[in-house]
């Protein structure tokens, strides 16, 4: 049982210069420990997501700031949590999702929501002397973990990670280590063989996209995909079996008027389907993301069908970590495994909901960070502690994706876990 002694919050800045929110928290009885925890924000975000929470003061940040989710952890919430005793984080999430109201979390802010109920995670697990994981493993009724997530690296960006100059929003590395150590290793020297070819190949300097990755300027997304082998290989290393890859396509961003637009091309949905097809093929593809626009649901039983043989079908912008749309998917068969953002749902019990439908669907579950990222570390331990089968950082640059990865070799190095057995094609 838990009493809140004091909550607040600030607004900080997160890894796009955009405003978001820290929410600090004291428990009674904790010896003076105050903790935090800050919240993420998504740019390619899916229409059924939960709904966060900004000024909308043109004058200042353009309307991103946060200083009304401030003022609702400080006064509405605040004054509700104080003094009372919470057993468990579905109590008190449950008393954060009353005080909203609403479907959306559009009243005081799905931003504002989820700081709240992961700083109280945060606070429960200093209460206890746990370290993060091994509470959130807690949560799912485990002891402990006993392996790590696979980690999937970002390589190459386009879409509205990168300016749009391909319209595939990511191209992932997934290395076949069997330790984190040696995964990020490989993975360093692959980002700096890529960055090299693009240099040589295209006179392009490394300038990175949001999460990381190179954005270089290419004639077809197809490029991306063979300059990724290619980086593979200058770095040493086979693709399909020291390094897979995995592609983020976020087809809605570049479907209008029921065709996808690629780069000069204007695909049906089966058209799409068989593209994604021919590149699991090709190439190395273990994972495709988001292959079908978020509401196009007639074809994406038909991708599953036709591609996951030797691919995950991953839900993004889908499936939002929604129950009723991951029920959905899984009625259909539309895909097979869930990326997993606790921010599209709004807190940590819901998206625990979301984790436990995609079990049993038989699903594999990638935790993911948002393009929008802090220091703040606690994603690394949420993945350890709900099993998850991947993580989804970013590239092996920039300290708000760093934090994640350093996190994780801490993790490692304590416990021992190996990496998750995948992936196999």
């Amino acid at each position: 049982m838990s009493r809140i002694r004091k909550l607040d919050a600030l607004e900080i800045l997160d890894s796009r210069g955009r405003p978001t929110l820290k929410v600090r928290m004291e428990l009674e009885g904790s010896g003076g420990i105050v903790c935090s925890a800050s919240v993420p924000s998504g740019a390619s975000t899916g229409h059924a997501e939960a709904r966060e929470l900004r000024d909308g003061d043109k004058q200042r940040y353009g309307g991103m700031g946060c200083r009304k989710s401030v003022e609702h952890v400080c006064g509405i919430i605040a004054d509700a949590l104080y003094g009372e005793d919470f057993h468990d984080q579905q109590q008190l999430d449950q008393r954060l999702l009353d005080l909203d109201g609403s479907a959306d979390k559009s009243r005081l802010g799905a931003n504002t929501i989820l700081g709240c109920s992961l700083v109280f995670a945060r606070a429960q697990a200093l209460e206890a002397r746990l370290p993060l994981h091994r509470h959130f493993a807690g949560m799912i009724g485990q002891n402990g973990a006993d392996r790590l997530p696979r980690p999937t690296i970002n390589l190459f960006s386009g879409g509205k990670h990168a300016g749009g100059q391909a319209a595939i929003q990511d191209v992932l590395i997934v290395p076949a280590a069997d330790t984190m150590d040696r995964a990020l290793a490989q993975s360093w020297e692959v980002w700096q063989a890529a960055a090299r070819l693009i240099r040589d190949e295209l006179g392009m300097r490394a300038l990175t996209a949001d999460e990381g990755g190179l954005a270089p300027a290419v004639d077809s997304d197809e490029q991306l995909l063979d300059l990724a082998c290619r980086a593979i290989q200058a770095a040493g290393l086979e693709p399909g079996r020291d390094i897979f890859l995995a592609l983020d396509v976020a087809a809605s961003h570049f479907y209008q008027d029921s065709l996808y637009n690629l780069q000069g091309q204007a695909l049906t949905s089966v058209g799409m389907v068989d593209l994604l097809q021919k590149w699991s093929r090709i190439f190395p593809l273990v994972s495709i993301e988001d292959g079908l626009a978020e509401d196009d649901w007639d074809y994406w039983p038909q991708l599953r069908q036709q591609v996951d043989h030797s691919c995950l079908i991953l839900g993004d912008d889908l499936l939002c970590t929604t129950p009723a749309r991951i029920q959905r998917a899984i009625q259909t068969h539309s895909a097979n495994a869930l990326l997993l953002k606790v921010n599209q749902v709004g807190s940590l019990s819901e998206a625990l909901e979301s984790l436990r439908l995609a079990r049993q669907g038989g699903w594999q579950v990638t935790v993911s960070a948002r393009s929008g990222e802090t220091e703040d570390d606690w994603l690394a331990d949420l993945a350890v502690g709900w099993r998850g089968d991947q993580i989804k950082i970013g590239s092996i640059t920039q300290s708000e994706r760093l934090s994640k990865y350093n996190r994780l070799l801490e993790i490692e190095k304590d416990c021992g876990f190996p990496l998750n057995p995948w992936p196999l094609k």
